[in-house]
């Protein structure tokens, strides 16, 4: 308190004291910081220094008992001046101080101190530093030290700078590699392995790990730090999985030490986070979930249903409350505008309106002569010297924008009453540029603005001078009012002043709760009712002086100020919001000098006066009979009155002058309270309880003090007026006597409509209320004030809330306001500015969510912020009892401001709600808040497979089953009856055609580097089987290990391999500019698959042996390793045979998206009939040419690349993906001069063609690029087709030829890898719209395009010859019929023949490779399991062999669904959801951790924005998926570890997140 004090006092000039309030101001509005403040103060008092010290503690005994509440009191004084030519939209003002409430203070206080006995730590957000705060020693901190748990405060500062330092001596990499192996085995070593296998297992798996380092890989390596600094995505990376598994775990549900809570890792603090959360969300939620009937096809939600115990209203019903009659007096005008010409003609010298300049001295005196003349003037201007005589620009009943400044009453009400002569009808709007404001002047019909000579200067222009266009507003003509451009009117011209009618005379902006700007008519004979209404209501007499401190342009101000003043020829002196700025007690000074009978007044300007009362001793308001505070009826309003009153009461005010009173832009002047007599006792108050308000009923407090609202009268009804209080919402019927509602008001003195809205008007104007029975009472038409509250004793009527200000949460209504009162009685003075809170509603998943946004004070600190937060929603919760959805802190002065410096509250929601808001704190409370989620999912027990499937044949739904052409009846040329192996093709290929080219390699340029003929092949790979032998002495049956980079010399090393007898494993080389995360996923497939030898290049051997992979594994224990870089020219005396086709041929090692490591047997009859089957689906014979951009080391690449051009004789053009890089064109320029007609890409590559080629169509046109020669462009894949992909693929590229029909998917898995391949002929894919509700309980059903919820999805290409699939339940192993979900199983002669692993463990190879339905025909078959879910569909279309055909849909990995609340997620969809929020999230992957949904985004915008986005994802993933989201996790790009066929690994990530190895820009914990 001292530091104001030190302002006050009395022998410091007047001038410095006026600049140490502006700098007071300044502070408490954002505009300086704390630091400038000190600065600026001290430099202003450095030459009084010695006088002011001795004076401080007696000052501050003085004034402290005279201070309404010390403690808010510095923080909240008036907003400074920037004064611009149009002064920019403002803080402070409007809102800030009528939540001054002592009593409100302590209820919160005692609240807070109930919650403190069982205070639970929720856990703090984790902030990347460099977000927000740029310090030097914090910049380069990779850990996180700014969120450890909420005991360690104060040993926090000193461990982040200790720890700052220390790491800024070390790189980035060095810390990663101490969290690797500092951080204890957190990720799922054990958890992989606890899937179906025994305890014995474990055991002797520990041993093999025991000698082979791979201790510290338990640890994901972290992909992030690879390229850390880059914003690119890093090379796609086949991460190791976290322990080596014997191929996938079906239908068990992940549980392992990850997934129980008690086996969180010690040292991870981001588990210790979410142990927190957890704990904070067992806490009970408020109402517990509803036990119901869930009919399983259609989720319902939980409708709140009415508490027992919730008040109900027991009055009688309410009957309308007359007002005074209408006095008639003999000497009122017809018509305002007859008092004008009265007062002008009559009383020409008599003053009507005092203008103040910016120091609030009087600087212009407008009478009333004058304001006759110059109208007169203007309104003979606008009708006859604007445009020609013929064709005026204006007729009368025209609407003319009236633009003015704030501080210019004069010229504006000129521009007014020039208007009302001329029969044009003025709309006063705010400073230009306001978009809504442009649809305001839309729906008017505005084409001319009046405005004065200053302001025109000040608008913005072109280059050639015209005045810009705003956004969003109509072409509009300015015309200058200024007196010398006006012409002055011929002797014999007068106006046309008739009595007053029902014609409109003004037309008066309101802002809607929307946002949109809407006109209010107010007619002549209303206007002038009102003027006589508050006449009698404020018993005003000619002559009298009234200071009026509001806006001039609208509601009070104008109606007092302006248009009544002139009724009764009163002077009004007008003080600017500017010059409150600057100078908060000029009001009080001018009642003072001027001897005012009545102040116009808002609560604001009490409190600033109250603020800045030291500076005047000898000021009295003995003059005032009626100080008008015209937001009286804000609840809040009574402190203010009263604070006001205590201090000035000593000043002469009297206790009776206080008049409150009601308006609104519709009803216009709804109650006054009329002066009272002095000596009698003032009125009552009300003390209402706050649950009883939130069910709509008036009910005294008795129960709890603390959530208790005074509120006090705002007078009777106006004379002339009748009112009743009708339900807010639905059919306007009137409410008990105990009851809150609308209050409604029927007089002459009332707006009309809203000009140009007809449909809204006639739910505002012409309400007829209606009794309990529906019925009418009455025929006389109210207005809806849009203010709630109710008529009490004596008629005296209370206001308790705005319509706007309504937050109908779960059928309980609260009132903004009051919820911000509560976040302000909180000790906010070090964290947020007082004046600057929003409050408003959100409609998330059927129900409106409070969230209240404050702008946060520059120096307040993460910890002091965040307590605040959890102290405001604990308040919140204590009091109102209602959960807030979001609390958000944004920057200093970020909120978007009204013209006279309130919050825009609606502007504030749709930057929220558009993710623009740029928060830098946030806490979101979806768990406390939603409580009408659909209950859980129940599985039934007990029905067998059987029962499921007689369902099935009863509801008259067939089998889900399909199959490809049958093999049997396919005609082929004797090769195969010749052949048995692909050794032998080649070597007949080799003799028959030996220089017919197979391969053909490309680089980046397009340029040819290798070719391949059959010959060549064949010498080649005799002499790599001659070296095997010879150096690698190994024998027929061992593992060989192929490392080379996509080319040809990984083809020959393939076929050298076979005709040795040795069984290759293509792997892909490691990355040598990451190789701590490359090299471990090779070493473990050599371990795995127990290699005897390396065959490689020799850069590749240098890099296995170098230094730096020595860091990553230890490269002592390679096994032989081969170079094929120079061979010697000998050759094997006989090639290998294998005895039978059932031997192996190759190992196919892939690593999962669930982190899995798992290798396949491939026999030699397998390789044989995969190739058959792919050469008659895409009909390939050895004069085709097929181009290839794909990886080439497992599944279906490896096989199109390696296997089938030696099989069928065509000729492969071989494109490594990762040429793309350098060269974008590269692929469609190869399919086009090569004329390519069949093509096979990955979605990697169709995604870095789609965004890298989407704006350069025009480019590859110019180069000749043309599509037209494809027939089928196939992606690779093993997952649902990516149709947005596709679908932007083909129309990208349809411009240069490419056809609409040719992109397709192909469909494989581990157990099979070619399941679905479009193929030549056959029917063209088809697509289908799925509701994703059903499909979350496993259901099919069709809906339409466009339905709700509904997912679209394509056929994965079409069944292979040979392939026969099922669709299975994967618990109870039976057919399911084609409107369920269920697992994919194939049987086909291309099926592998099983896993690769340490152990054979033979229970799950029979369950993934040989396993038999439970029931049903076709339980005699052995089927392999694909670990898809999916379903069949019979279509329209004909298939090759005459049938219907039937498409097969593939939904997702069985292994990726989450399963919450009993249903299964896909998180693909989850994450579609989450992508389409904001335009800045890149990337984004979703996981489950202890029950809790993770979301981590990847952010490609400034990092402003990351807070933005921790709402729109929780509000997404809610309406969408009825899922609360647990933790957001914002990221840099690139951090979501994606493979090489462009599939995202959720459980690494998983890894990741939990060891805190993600270096998150923020990690939000939803409560």
């Amino acid at each position: 308190m001292a530091e104001p004090a030190a302002a006050g006092v009395p022998s410091l000039p007047r001038e410095v004291r006026e600049q140490l309030a502006e700098l007071e101001l300044e502070l408490s509005e954002g505009d300086i910081t704390q630091k400038g403040y000190e600065k600026k103060r001290a430099k202003l008092l450095a030459p009084y220094v010695p006088q002011t010290q001795g004076a401080e503690p007696a000052l501050q005994k003085e004034s402290k008992p005279q201070m309404p509440a010390p403690s808010a009191a510095p923080a909240s004084a008036p907003a400074s001046s920037s004064a611009s030519k149009f002064h920019r939209a403002r803080s402070g003002g409007a809102r800030d101080e009528r939540y001054r409430s002592d009593i409100h203070t302590e209820a919160v206080q005692a609240a807070l101190a109930k919650h403190k006995e069982q205070k639970m730590a929720l856990p703090m957000p984790t902030k990347r530093r460099s977000t927000f705060v740029q310090s030097p020693a914090d910049a380069c901190t990779p850990p996180d030290t700014s969120s450890a748990s909420e005991d360690e405060g104060s040993l926090r500062r000193q461990a982040a700078l200790s720890a700052a330092l220390h790491q800024s001596l070390q790189n980035a990499e060095s810390w990663i590699n101490r969290s690797i192996q500092g951080s204890s085995t957190s990720s799922s070593a054990s958890s992989t392995l606890s899937h179906g296998e025994g305890k014995g297992t474990s055991g002797s798996l520990a041993d093999v790990f025991a000698n082979t380092r791979i201790e510290n890989l338990s640890v994901p390596p972290d992909v992030t730090a690879t390229t850390s600094s880059s914003s690119a995505r890093p090379a796609a990376i086949d991460l190791p999985p976290a322990g080596i598994v014997k191929g996938m775990h079906k239908g068990s549900n992940r549980s392992s030490l990850m997934d129980t809570a008690d086996g969180v890792p010690v040292s991870s603090r981001v588990s210790t986070k979410i142990q927190q959360l957890l704990n904070t969300l067992k806490r009970p939620k408020r109402p517990p979930l509803k036990e119901f009937f869930v009919d399983d096809f259609e989720e319902i939600v939980e409708v709140p249903q009415p508490d027992p115990n919730q008040p109900k209203p027991e009055g009688r019903q309410m009957t309308p409350v007359k007002g005074e009659p209408l006095g008639v007096v003999c000497n009122w005008p017809p018509a305002l505008e007859a008092a004008l010409q009265r007062w002008g003609t009559t009383q020409a010298k008599c003053p009507c309106l005092t203008a103040l300049d910016v120091t609030g001295k009087p600087v212009y005196t407008l009478t009333y002569g004058k304001l006759w003349s110059r109208s007169l003037k203007l309104a003979y201007t606008l009708l006859n010297k604007l445009g020609t005589k013929n064709e005026p620009v204006l007729k009368p009943g025209d609407r003319v924008a009236l633009v003015y400044p704030n501080n210019d009453p004069v010229m504006f009400m000129v521009a007014f009453y020039g208007c009302l002569l001329a029969e044009v009808i003025p709309v006063p709007i705010e400073d230009a540029g306001g978009q809504q404001i442009g649809f305001l002047l839309g729906s008017c019909g505005i084409a001319l603005a009046l405005t004065t000579e200053v302001c025109l200067k000040g608008l913005p222009k072109t280059q050639n001078g015209e005045i810009v266009q705003f956004k969003g507003w109509p072409r509009l003509k300015w015309v200058v009012t200024d007196s010398k451009y006006l012409s002055k009117s011929p002797k014999d011209w007068q106006p046309n002043i008739s009595a007053a009618g029902t014609e409109p005379a003004y037309i008066e902006y309101k802002t809607s709760k929307e946002g949109s700007v809407m006109g209010v008519t107010v007619s002549r004979i209303a206007m002038l009712s009102h003027c006589q209404a508050l006449s009698q209501a404020c018993n005003y007499s000619e002559g009298e002086t009234i200071v009026n401190v509001l806006d001039f342009k609208k509601d009070a101000g104008l109606w007092h100020g302006i248009l009544t003043n002139v009724m009764n020829k009163l002077h009004t002196i007008s003080v600017p919001y500017s010059v409150m700025k600057t100078c908060p007690l000029s009001w009080v000074q001018r009642v003072h000098a001027h001897k005012a009978k009545v102040a116009l007044v808002k609560c604001r300007d009490l409190h600033w006066a109250m603020m800045a009362h030291r500076d005047q001793r000898d000021v009295t308001l003995s003059s005032l009979r009626m100080l008008i505070v015209t937001d009286g009826a804000n609840p809040w309003s009574v402190s203010s009155c009263d604070a006001f009153l205590s201090l000035f009461q000593s000043h002469g005010l009297k206790p009776e002058a206080i008049c409150p009173c009601a308006t609104s832009p519709e009803a216009m002047t709804i109650a006054i309270r009329r002066p009272g007599v002095p000596g009698a006792p003032l009125p009552g108050r009300a003390i209402l309880s706050m649950n009883g308000l939130s069910f709509g009923v008036i009910r005294v407090n008795t129960e709890d003090k603390n959530s208790a609202l005074t509120v006090q009268d705002v007078g009777h009804v106006m004379p002339g007026g009748m009112m009743c209080i009708v339900k807010p919402d639905g059919p306007p019927q009137l409410c008990k006597t105990d009851e809150i509602g609308e209050i409604c008001v029927s007089s002459r003195a009332g707006g009309m409509m809203y000009y140009g809205l007809a449909g809204v008007t006639k739910n505002t104007f012409e309400v007829i209320p209606v009794n309990s029975a529906g019925s009418p009472v009455g025929d006389v038409p109210f207005v809806r004030s849009g203010l709630l509250g109710f008529v009490g004793p004596g008629s005296l009527v209370f206001v308790v809330g705005k319509m706007d200000g309504l937050l109908t949460v779960s059928g309980r209504r609260h009132n903004a306001d009051d919820i911000v009162a509560t976040g302000l009685a909180v000790e906010s003075i070090k964290t947020v500015y007082r004046g600057r809170i929003a409050v408003f509603s959100v409609s998330v998943f059927y129900d409106e969510r409070i969230v209240v946004v404050a702008e946060q004070r520059p120096d307040a600190s993460e910890e002091d912020s965040f307590q605040w937060m959890s102290r405001v929603l604990q308040a919140i919760d204590s009091i109102h009892q209602v959960g807030v959805y979001c609390l958000a802190l944004v920057p200093a002065n970020t909120l978007p401001k009204t013209p006279l410096g309130g919050i825009h509250i609606s502007q504030t929601k749709q930057h929220f709600l558009e993710g623009s808001l740029h928060p830098c704190n946030i806490l979101m409370c979806p768990h406390t808040c939603v409580t009408n989620l659909p209950k859980p999912r129940q599985k039934q027990p007990g029905v067998g497979p059987a029962s499921v499937m007689v369902g099935n044949l009863v509801a008259g739904k067939r089998i889900a089953q399909a199959s490809g052409r049958d093999l049997g009846q396919l005609e082929d040329n004797d090769l195969v009856k010749k052949h048995q192996f692909l050794t032998e093709v080649l070597q007949w290929r080799a003799q028959a055609t030996p220089d017919h080219p197979l391969f053909l390699l490309l680089n980046a340029k397009g340029t040819t580097v290798c070719t391949a003929t059959c010959l060549q092949l064949h010498k080649k790979a005799e002499r790599i089987a001659s070296v095997l032998c010879d150096k690698g002495h190994l024998n027929a049956g061992d593992n060989v290990v192929l490392l080379y980079p996509p080319g040809i010399e990984l083809i020959t090393a393939f076929y050298g391999c076979l005709y040795a007898g040795c069984i290759p494993v293509t792997v892909r080389p490691p990355h040598a500019q990451s190789l701590t995360a490359t090299l471990p996923t090779v070493r473990m497939i050599v371990e795995v698959s127990k290699a005897a030898c390396i065959l490689t290049t020799q850069t590749l051997m240098r890099l296995l042996r170098s230094r730096e992979a020595a860091a990553a594994v230890d490269v002592k224990t390679w096994p032989t390793i081969i170079d094929t870089d120079d061979l010697p020219r000998k050759r094997l005396a006989q090639l290998y045979k294998p005895p039978t086709p059932e031997m192996l041929a190759y190992l196919d090692f892939s690593v999962s998206t669930t982190g899995m490591l798992t290798g396949v047997k491939m026999s030699h009859a397998a390789v044989s009939g995969l190739c058959r089957a792919i050469k008659l689906q895409c009909e390939l014979y050895s004069s085709r040419q097929i181009a290839i951009c794909l990886d080439p080391y497992c599944g279906l690449g490896f096989v199109l690349w390696c296997l089938c051009s030696v099989y069928s004789g065509h000729q492969s053009i071989l494109i490594p993906p990762m040429e793309l890089e350098s060269n974008l064109f590269l692929w469609l320029s190869t399919v086009s001069q090569y004329k390519i007609r069949d093509t096979f890409c990955s979605y990697s590559v169709m995604e870095l063609c789609t965004k890298g080629l989407g704006n350069q169509v025009e480019m590859l046109k110019a180069r000749g690029i043309n599509l037209s020669c494809v027939r089928t462009c196939v992606v690779v894949a093993e997952e649902r087709p990516r149709v947005s992909l596709t679908q932007s693929f083909s129309k990208l590229f349809k411009d240069i030829g490419l056809s609409s029909r040719a992109v397709s998917t192909t469909f494989g898995s581990r157990v099979n890898v070619a399941i679905c391949l479009q193929g030549t002929s056959g029917p063209d894919p088809t697509t289908v719209y799925v509701d994703l509700k059903s499909l979350r309980h496993d259901r099919v059903r069709l809906v339409e395009r466009g339905a709700p919820q509904s997912l679209l999805l394509s056929e994965s290409g079409k069944i292979l010859p040979g392939v026969k699939v099922v669709i299975v339940n994967p618990e109870t192993k039976g057919p399911l019929g084609d409107s369920h979900l269920g697992e994919i199983w194939v049987n086909s002669p291309h099926t592998a023949s099983g896993y690769y692993t340490i152990y054979d463990n033979e229970t799950l190879q029979a369950d993934h490779f040989n396993t038999r339905l439970s029931f049903g025909d076709a339980a005699q078959t052995l089927w392999a399991r694909t670990g898809y879910l999916g379903f069949v569909r019979r279509t329209e279309l004909t298939a090759a062999s005459g049938e219907r055909h039937d498409a097969l849909y593939v939904v997702g990995a069985l292994d990726e669904t989450l399963e919450l609340r009993g249903l299964r997620y896909h998180p693909i969809d989850i994450e579609t959801s989450v992508s389409r929020t904001h335009r800045s999230i890149a990337e984004c992957a979703v996981f489950t951790w202890t029950n809790l949904l993770v979301v981590v985004v990847e952010l490609c915008g400034c990092e402003q924005e990351a807070l933005d986005l921790v709402p729109l994802v929780t509000n997404v993933v809610l309406e969408e998926h009825y899922l609360i989201v647990g933790v957001v996790v914002v990221v840099d790009p690139g951090v979501i570890p994606i493979n090489s066929r462009g599939e995202k690994q959720r459980m690494h990530l998983r890894d990741s997140f939990l060891a805190d190895q993600l270096d998150p820009i923020y990690v939000a914990y939803n409560m």
